[in-house]
């Protein structure tokens, strides 16, 4: 193999793993802010590729996100070479079609030939493969080679805590590291818990005539997050203050919440008509949430302040079986559940008091699209952070927790049981309505606006 291809024998790919441009591809799908899912099948491979590659390199890019140097061949220039070479093309023609030098093209179809067999086969998969295994430059981290500055970067994440005395405080115990972000809701352990921005900075008071305890806070965090550097412990990264055990991409970090609203659906093109409440049939909707994800929908018609609850029971399965990640939503208020119940609660009522609903930004009604079409009731969302938007769905509920307190379960409660709580609201009297009940307004509004066939409330 020396003599044949001027290189020592390398050990079998096997299987050509994945190009290192598809790695790439996949990193500037990161960079857009999907997850490693969509971004995997985006550029053609499994999603079990695509989490493996974020994983490993601890979501952190480095190099991969930038571009390869022109200088290099790239694979469609190979692909083309392989395709020259079955045509028996010669190396100057192959060179002067690719516009590259007759040696550059030599040498690639020797060095990187496939070699199975004992002769040479050039194959533009084998041929990159090998390119980017003797590309490799592997650069020892500055923290492995420098005992003294890894300790210190260890002691200050991990160290114990003292009180005054200099007695240590050994603080809870921390569930063990499995290689995932923080223990949710359970206690952790004490460190000194420094940040690396901390560490780096630090270093340059209690060090100073020492150009050798130096180290950047970017280098310890990828000792921390990527797999393979050796540096430091990976249970480490349970230590920090977020706990996280991957870098979050920042377009994924600053990505918008509600992705399931946009400009078509802002409170803003809502009907002019449903600020002043003079037209019945303009509704406010939202959750209550109680102990282990229960929930109860809660909808408001503004005019009126008639009230409805909605029944939200878990689906089948629900804390049988472990959650599994992108499952089924088995709580009761998952997107397709909430749309449907919601479905139903609209044919209680005739179709003249459904003209709007305004929601909370609350994630269980992305499916709206679906139920407007379905329902005729058009969906509109308030901005964030302003529940004033919804003043009168408030006030329901701040009512409502007198019958559901926070902090109780609430799936244990029948649909007839809300009904009675609803009924309940909309017979006491309201000064706003002149000390009128909700179900006596409603049912004035019916009679007034009454035709042949039109139902009314009791």
């Amino acid at each position: 193999m020396q003599k044949l291809t001027g290189r020592g024998a390398m050990r079998s790919p096997g299987a050509p793993s994945l190009r290192r441009e598809v790695e790439r591809q996949f990193w500037i799908q990161i960079s857009t802010g999907i997850t490693s899912e969509k971004a995997a099948e985006a550029v053609g491979v499994s999603q079990a590729v695509g989490s493996r590659w974020f994983r490993q390199r601890g979501g952190m890019p480095l190099f991969m996100s930038k571009p390869v140097s022109e200088r290099y061949l790239s694979f469609t220039e190979r692909e083309e070479i392989s395709l020259l070479r079955a045509q028996d093309v010669g190396v100057r023609e192959i060179a002067r079609r690719l516009g590259r030098s007759p040696s550059t093209v030599s040498r690639e179809l020797t060095r990187n030939a496939a070699t199975r067999g004992g002769k040479l086969e050039y194959r533009a998969s084998v041929a990159q493969w090998k390119a980017e295994l003797v590309a490799r430059r592997p650069k020892p981290a500055k923290l492995a080679i420098n005992s003294q500055l890894c300790n210190y970067v260890q002691e200050h994440l991990e160290g114990k805590l003292r009180d005054a005395e200099g007695r240590e405080v050994a603080g809870p115990r921390q569930a063990p590291f499995i290689g995932r972000n923080k223990p949710h809701r359970s206690d952790r352990q004490w460190v000194n818990g420094w940040s690396p921005e901390q560490i780096a900075k630090r270093l340059q008071i209690d060090f100073p005539d020492d150009p050798f305890m130096r180290i950047s806070h970017e280098a310890i965090y990828q000792a921390l997050y990527i797999q393979g550097r050796g540096a430091l412990k990976r249970e480490l990264v349970s230590y920090l203050r977020t706990g996280r055990a991957l870098r979050v991409p920042r377009a994924r970090a600053q990505a918008k919440a509600w992705a399931h609203v946009n400009e078509e659906v802002m409170i803003s093109r809502r009907p002019a008509e449903a600020e002043d409440r003079s037209v019945p049939g303009h509704w406010e909707g939202d959750l209550i949430i109680g102990l282990d994800r229960s929930a109860i929908g809660t909808l408001v018609e503004r005019s009126s302040r008639f009230t409805m609850l909605v029944h939200l029971p878990r689906e089948a399965g629900y804390g049988l079986a472990p959650r599994t990640k992108n499952g089924p939503a088995l709580a009761g208020y998952g997107a397709v559940t909430m749309a449907n119940a919601l479905k139903k609660v609209v044919t209680m009522l005739p179709a003249q008091l459904w003209h709007s609903l305004t929601w909370d930004r609350g994630k269980e009604l992305s499916d709206h699209a679906r139920f407007t079409i379905e329902s005729g009731v058009k969906v509109f969302f308030a901005d964030p952070h302003s529940p004033w938007q919804r003043g009168t769905n408030e006030n329901t509920n701040g009512l409502l927790r007198q019958y559901f307190p926070k902090g109780t379960d609430l799936s244990r409660w029948s649909e007839q049981e809300l009904q009675t709580v609803a009924n309940t609201l909309n017979s006491r009297p309201r000064k706003t309505l002149g000390w009128k009940t909700p179900a006596e307004t409603l049912n004035d509004y019916l009679k007034s606006a009454a035709q042949p066939g039109v139902a009314t409330t009791g």
